[in-house]
């Protein structure tokens, strides 16, 4: 009765017990076992399926813990046949609703207001490790070390001592120990000093810009953004109805020009810009914070990569070089370490960020309390510094080989110098469709990011490729790009090289 359920193999990547436990409530809510009979005793269970016996003792156990079954002394596990009924019931329930004919069908898409589906995005594949070249960018190759560093700090979170401080709701606090973390570990490496209530937390970096931007954009706002820059930024600031300003951007960073006089807030990735990981000079920023103070514009510091230098010193801040409190400085705490947990942070004057943290209550009141907590404890411990110094030497190596690789590989393109960063920007021939040479290069199993559509001033030019290489193996960068430069030549005969 029980076969048809474990017929198929388990998955390796996860523990037994748990597909053990998932496939017998399977089978107990489909009434594949009758409530009069006990269940396989554990010795045959164990021996039907191929595992120990104490393993499906657990499951028992755990299943009888839920209500699934009921443990009778000398008799063995039975189903609970009301439990049953009663999560089959509310299963049917659900099923009966939701299949009533409807007799007068609402086109409910004509009630939107806007249509967010439409909006111009990048391609990112969500099945990129099934290629053998990922170019991706924006994901890290996982670091052993950290994963298991990182799954101690979750268990110290769940103990006596730690479950309390997240258990129940913060409303719309964060978790002190975080804050007083960022306070001491983040934000001395990037120049400046903060109090408690200049700091919130959000769910990771770019919801910190939509809550800035929701903030201080209305219909109508002039805004200042790179160009080219940072695709779901330019979104959504054009949701809140701001008028865009392109600001060109050569190798120094965003250009400073009059036209910021135009303007009244600036959304800036100085150190390394999204999407040409070309890093800000000083004059560049001092000249900015001129411009802001003479002109009266908000600034908006996505910190991009701050700790990932490898060349020379690291630049300050914008927000360190402020002096009348108009940079809010934007910060990812989960980016170079799993981009998958959504971390990050805001600093600004303590008036904004009440007003932040009321509107952010409004949408989710705060991020989940226990990966604050973890977080918390993964720096107190030192784990987020030693995971950085690992990233960063193991980084400069995947850097310092892609761009050897790109000049041997690709000698028809011209690769953007940077200093450091998880990408390399590369301009391409013209003569090449950029949509073409993806298609063309992820059939060959290169996963490569088009740049033309980070674009906005119609006279820029547009051949352009991004290629990351946090998450590529370092030993698959040079024949990917070998790959790469066929694809080039065979869309291009006129290509040199």
């Amino acid at each position: 009765m029980l076969d048809p359920y474990f017929s198929t193999p388990f998955d390796p990547d996860r523990r037994l017990q748990h597909q053990i436990q998932e496939r017998l409530i399977e089978a107990i809510l489909a009434g594949a076992w009758p409530t009069h009979e006990p269940l396989p005793a554990t010795r045959v269970m164990s021996k039907t399926i191929g595992v120990s016996r104490n393993t499906i003792s657990l499951v028992y156990e755990r299943l009888a813990e839920d209500g699934y079954l009921i443990p009778l002394p000398r008799r063995g596990f039975f189903v609970n046949d009301k439990a049953v009924r009663e999560r089959l019931s509310l299963r049917q329930g659900g099923e009966m609703n939701s299949g009533l004919p409807d007799p007068h069908p609402f086109e409910l898409r004509n009630r939107l207001k806007i249509s967010y589906v439409e909006q111009e995005n990048i391609h990112k594949p969500s099945d990129w490790r099934r290629f053998p070249y990922p170019f991706v960018y924006g994901q890290i190759d996982p670091d052993k070390t950290s994963v298991t560093r990182w799954r101690d700090c979750v268990r110290l979170a769940g103990t006596a001592q730690h479950a309390p401080k997240w258990i129940s709701d913060l409303v719309d606090s964060d978790d002190p120990m975080l804050v007083d973390q960022i306070i001491r570990k983040i934000l001395p490496q990037r120049g400046f000093r903060a109090n408690p209530n200049n700091i919130l937390v959000t769910v990771g970096a770019q919801n910190a810009i939509y809550l800035a931007a929701r903030l201080f954009c209305e219909d109508g706002t002039r805004v200042a953004l790179e160009d080219p820059g940072y695709v779901d930024t330019r979104n959504i600031f054009l949701t809140m109805g701001a008028k865009i300003s392109p600001q060109a951007v050569d190798s120094f960073g965003m250009r400073v020009t009059p036209e910021l006089a135009d303007t009244e807030l600036v959304y800036i990735t100085p150190s390394h810009q999204s999407p040409t990981n070309v890093t800000m000079s000083l004059d560049r920023r001092l000249a900015l914070m001129a411009a802001a103070e003479s002109h009266d514009l908000v600034i908006i510091e996505d910190e991009y990569e701050h700790e990932l230098n490898f060349v020379g010193a690291q630049k300050p801040s914008l927000k360190s070089l402020d002096r009348s409190e108009r940079v809010l400085h934007v910060g990812s705490l989960s980016k170079p370490l799993f981009p998958g947990l959504r971390l990050g942070f805001i600093s600004a004057r303590a008036d904004i960020i009440e007003e932040l943290r009321a509107l952010r209550r409004l949408m989710y009141r705060h991020p989940p309390a226990q990966d604050q907590r973890a977080m918390a404890l993964f720096l107190a411990e030192g784990h987020y510094d030693s995971h950085i110094r690992r990233l960063r030497k193991t980084l400069a190596s995947k850097w310092r080989t892609i761009f050897s690789a790109a000049e041997t590989h690709m000698p028809m393109c011209e690769v953007t110098p940077t200093t450091g960063g998880t990408g390399i920007w590369v301009r391409v021939p013209e003569e090449l469709d950029l949509a073409e040479l993806q298609r063309e290069a992820e059939a060959d199993g290169v996963l490569l990011e088009r740049g033309d559509l980070r674009f906005l001033r119609p006279d820029a030019h547009r051949s352009y490729i991004r290629l990351g290489f946090g998450a590529i193996a370092e030993d698959k960068i040079a024949p990917g790009l070998k790959r790469l430069g066929a694809v080039i030549r065979r869309l291009d005969p006129k290509a040199r090289g």
